[in-house]
């Protein structure tokens, strides 16, 4: 029967203990308390006016930027460049066949030989016009005077104004074929230097310096007038263009400050100025394009995501310094200076970081005292010696 007492006894041992146990462990408090005294520096949370910031996401670009493309028709020939080669103003970037070209000028030129021919034609013939025309006008005022002597009769008049009004008829026609005859020459002149512009547009120049960022064509392409065959990137920076919302349109103006990050460079922030504000907004999207200046950093790339924060306002909150914030684990918390200087350790909610100092959601509210800059040996319920 011994064992069974014993087995009696160690449950009433087990009950005491789980009775001696059961006190619930005050929340916030995640260490031990301890005691002593230790000198800080102590912070009241106030409540302070903090700009209140609108963060608009956008794409880096470069400032200079233009896609060129072919102007004629024809069969690519060569592409004298690929991408990331650099190239200088004027340089042949793409060369594109020119025999039909060449057959364009030819037949143009042809067209104006025929027009000048056409032309002199036009000319002979209101030359012979002007000459019927003075005759038959001299004719005609001898007969007027020879009519007022009654020297000729009234018929022999009317058959020399008829002569005298047809030479004239013929001469105003000749002289309107002339006119048209120059007007073709003068269009085929215009033909003719269409032609040799195209001559020289089968060779696709380098508008200014800079970077071929992209090859949208091959050798053996057909090239057409308007089809991409190149991107080149000018040397004059790169900005940021992003979508801002129309609710926001009037808390920037052209020349403002703004901090732009780049998220694939580390969070790399850079200090831009707005260059232009798009004067209507998007019908689908109620929103402006902006566009904001970067320095110059070799590191950035065309096609990169970047953010810029924006002030839109100001609001009214508590913010610590950094300093102030304790990380422990998952936990985020700060030393509470209660009543006679006694440090509590409390949990905290924190918000976005304003420099060197952090926004507080919750945990703290204004008047509350904590620890500026607690210490390794800062613990929970320590005295602490208020510092200056």
């Amino acid at each position: 029967m011994q064992p069974k007492g014993i087995s009696i006894f160690g449950l009433v041992t087990i009950i005491i203990l789980i009775t001696a146990c059961g006190d619930k462990i005050k929340p916030g408090t995640t260490e031990k308390k301890s005691s002593g005294t230790i000198r800080a520096a102590v912070g009241t949370a106030t409540i302070s006016d903090q700009p209140f910031i609108y963060t608009a996401v956008g794409t880096v670009e470069a400032r200079t930027s233009s896609t060129l493309s072919g102007k004629v028709m024809g069969t690519i020939r060569a592409i004298n460049v690929k991408e990331g080669d650099r190239v200088k103003k004027g340089d042949v970037l793409v060369i594109i066949d020119d025999r039909q070209v060449i057959a364009d000028f030819d037949q143009a030129e042809a067209g104006l030989a025929e027009a000048q021919r056409a032309l002199q034609a036009a000319k002979a013939s209101r030359d012979a016009a002007e000459v019927d025309a003075k005759l038959a006008e001299a004719t005609f005022n001898r007969y007027q005077r020879l009519l007022a002597e009654e020297s000729a009769s009234p018929q022999e008049f009317d058959e020399v104004q008829a002569r005298y009004d047809k030479a004239f008829s013929g001469l105003n026609q000749a002289q309107a074929m002339v006119a048209a005859a120059a007007q073709r020459v003068n269009q085929a002149k215009a033909g003719v230097a269409s032609a040799g512009i195209g001559k020289k547009d089968v060779q696709v120049q380098a508008p200014y310096d800079g970077t071929v960022t992209a090859k949208m064509a091959h050798v053996g392409d057909l090239a057409a007038p308007g089809t991409p065959l190149l991107t080149l990137e000018g040397g004059g920076g790169y900005q940021v263009k992003l979508i801002l919302p129309e609710v926001h349109i009037e808390t920037i103006i052209p020349g403002q400050p703004l901090a732009a990050i780049i998220p694939s460079l580390t969070d790399l922030t850079l200090n831009g100025a707005v260059e232009t504000i798009s004067p209507i907004a998007d019908q689908r999207t109620r929103s402006f394009y902006v566009k904001v200046n970067l320095p110059e950093n070799k590191n950035i790339r065309a096609g990169m995501f970047a953010r810029v924060a924006i002030p839109v306002g100001q609001a009214g909150m508590i913010a610590i310094p950094q300093t102030a914030v304790i990380e422990r684990g998952q936990l985020t918390g700060f030393y509470l200076i209660g009543k006679e200087n006694i440090a509590h350790f409390r949990l905290l909610r924190t918000g976005r970081t304003l420099g060197k100092q952090v926004e507080v959601v919750s945990g703290l509210k204004e008047g509350d005292r904590y620890v500026v800059d607690p210490g390794s040996e800062m613990s929970d319920g320590v005295t602490v010696e208020v510092t200056s």
